[in-house]
């Protein structure tokens, strides 16, 4: 993706399931679990820079001191930051004191250090980005279990609703963002589930149990699921939530869609679990078949006894796993996400072949650095071709007689001419400044390699998508001209996003969207400007209904078009005044989408298309879809949700 979108954050939890004691006698390093968790969040460091937060809880401390600590921070390297500051202290033991010095000693002196650890990674997508908006977040109570850390991966479409909700419950919550709200409501029915079990179990009933030995027994008590159930009964979005009781429960849930993705990995001293199977693979050194992937609509559940289970807290929903998950968010040396990648490179190499007429004269490369697997596999596909090619040339000489050598080698040499036409700086932090400073900015992230284009060359670019089209028109466009190539192709790996997300990829403003902006233009080329008031005559007409009733009229907008059309309208778009002013430079551009038949068969397994497609997993979406059109057509840019 050649421009910044806020997506997905990252989440990371590792539960000791032996004393630390245990580590410092077998690892030699009582803060084994402190470095895996820097590891399990360093190696998710894509799903976020804007902060990093972790919690912990500390077994065994006496009374009146800390067993539940919280660290966060939204500096530059916030990873970094954070387990320096967490580790640091344990510098002033030599490696041989490290692994003698008493448990309790060295928590005293690392507040981090614990047995139950939650990590977080922040990229946000709206709101503030400070330190106060990085996660975990906590609700502090005196009693252990009532204390609550929770870091999520989540957008919810119905905050204001669950607001009012936990307001009709006699609450008085603080803010209704839906990180707010998450919390608030796991902190209700926590506290719901302690009165449950007091009632059946304290001061005057059949057990009469009181003071320590009944807050004990309710910790032990406690049902993480029911929790968790009726928590998010009411959730219309997706979600991955990581959390930890004071008193040393914890759990991970996910959406019953399965769209955000959750995969854990048990072992005997330890349980993990994370937003990426790549991060576990790498950071406990396993296999990948030994990740298991966590079910929609369960939660892996470690009691303070070290009971691990997996346990549904609602019903499943129709599996719609994000497909942007694997295109784009995620590291791609999963091996499941490397060949799906490589597929949709390979899907878009027949459609390049015919729009170029061939492949003589053409040189392929790829931006951003996401995109360079899907550029593999197209390259593997173009040999493939060429040697049909080439097979099929030279029979048809062999008709005509013997062949030399030369004639041989001019036959087969037709390959796909390969360079790294882009490189990245990655010291230029293009989303850390606002957009028209970044217009300046990211014209400098990626160097070109001068001389490897001869003249009239066709120059095609794989990009992983094409969301707003800013960043091409204005900067990446403009600096693969100054190559001065006969022509330019850019190719994106997946099709059109054509509709707004309220999942996990900030873009719910419909406008912006360069394929919302071509078929509006081919729209009112044809005349047919109407189409776009009946459009909003039929939102404004739903837009009080009940959600579940709300439909996807905006469908109406990209029904006249094909692909191809919407395609040719896009290469329009990104084309700037400024390569026929300022360098002169009057080359054809040409935009191949994938297909979205070419999508599936890719990854069969993620159906989650509703940006491609408008066909969303929960009815909130249709409701982000209806308000982000009327929106535009009220030129009102604010969020949709």
């Amino acid at each position: 993706m050649s421009e910044f979108i806020g997506h997905e954050c990252g989440v990371a939890m590792l539960r000791l399931l032996r004393p630390i004691e245990w580590f410092q006698e077998t690892h030699g390093d009582p803060l084994w679990g402190l470095r895996k968790l820097y590891l399990l969040m360093e190696k998710q460091h894509n799903r976020g820079q804007d902060g990093a937060g972790l919690a912990t809880v500390r077994f065994e401390m006496p009374p009146g001191e800390r067993f539940l600590a919280r660290a966060r921070t939204a500096k530059r390297n916030p990873i970094e930051r954070l387990f320096d500051d967490a580790i640091s202290p344990a510098s002033k033991f030599s490696d041989a004191k490290l692994r003698t010095v008493p448990p309790l000693e060295l928590k005293r002196r690392l507040p981090m250090l614990g047995e139950v650890l939650i990590g977080h990674l922040r990229y946000g997508t709206h709101g503030g980005r400070s330190t106060d908006h990085c996660h975990p977040l906590m609700r502090r109570h005196n009693v252990a279990s009532r204390n609550l850390a929770v870091a999520g991966n989540f957008n919810l479409t119905n905050a204001p609703e669950l607001f009012a909700r936990l307001v009709e419950d006699g609450l008085n919550p603080v803010g209704d963002s839906d990180t707010m709200v998450v919390l608030e409501r796991l902190s209700y029915f926590l506290d719901r589930e302690h009165d449950h079990l007091s009632a059946a179990m304290g001061p005057g009933s059949f057990r009469g149990l009181d003071g320590r030995v009944l807050a004990e027994e309710i910790g032990r008590d406690l049902d993480l699921a029911r929790i968790l159930r009726k928590s998010c009964e009411l959730f219309d979005g997706a979600y991955v939530l990581a959390g930890l009781l004071g008193h040393g429960d914890a759990f991970v849930a996910r959406d019953p869609a399965g769209i955000r993705p959750a995969f854990m990995l048990r072992k005997e001293h330890f349980v993990a679990a994370a937003s990426e199977r790549a991060a576990l693979v790498t950071a406990f050194d396993v296999m990948p078949e030994e990740v298991e992937e966590i079910p929609p609509a369960h939660a892996l559940l470690v009691k303070r006894s070290g009971e691990v289970c997996v346990e549904a807290f609602a019903e499943p929903a129709t599996l719609r796993q994000c497909t942007f998950e694997r295109i784009y968010f995620s590291r791609g040396n999963d091996p499941d996400i490397h060949r799906e990648r490589k597929s949709l490179g390979r899907n878009l190499a027949q459609p390049i072949v015919d729009r170029l007429g061939g492949l003589d004269g053409a040189v392929f490369g790829f931006i951003p650095n996401t995109a360079e697997i899907a550029y593999l596999g197209l390259v593997e596909e173009l040999d493939r071709i060429a040697t049909d090619l080439a097979a099929e040339r030279l029979a048809g000489l062999l008709q005509k007689g013997p062949l030399d050598e030369k004639a041989i080698r001019s036959a087969i040499d037709h390959r796909a001419r390969t360079a790294k036409i882009a490189h990245k700086d990655q010291r230029l932090r293009t989303f850390i400044t606002h957009d028209a400073a970044r217009r300046d900015l990211v014209g400098h992230v990626y160097d070109v390699t001068h001389g490897v284009l001869e003249a009239g060359d066709a120059l095609v670019v794989v990009d992983d998508s094409i969301v707003r089209g800013t960043t091409l028109r204005e900067s990446i466009v403009t600096m693969l001209a100054r190559l001065r190539p006969g022509r330019i192709l850019i190719a994106s790996s997946c099709p059109p996003i054509m509709y707004p997300d309220c999942y996990g990829i900030d873009m719910s403003q419909l406008g912006r969207f360069i394929a919302f902006e071509a078929a509006v233009a081919l729209l009112e080329e044809r005349g047919e400007g109407e189409r776009m008031v009946e459009v909003e005559r039929k939102c404004l007409e739903q837009e009080h209904r009940p959600v579940e009733r709300m439909r996807n009229h905006v469908a109406e907008i990209y029904a006249p078009f094909s692909l191809e059309e919407i395609a040719g309208k896009v290469a329009d778009l990104v084309r700037s005044p400024r390569l026929e002013d300022e360098l002169g430079w009057t080359g054809p551009i040409d935009v191949v989408y994938q297909s979205l038949e070419g999508l599936h068969e890719a990854m069969p397994g993620f159906t989650g298309d509703w940006y491609f497609t408008g066909e969303y997993p929960t009815p909130g979406g249709y409701r982000v879809l209806n308000t982000a059109y009327l929106n535009w057509r009220r030129r009102n840019d604010r969020r949709a949700y």
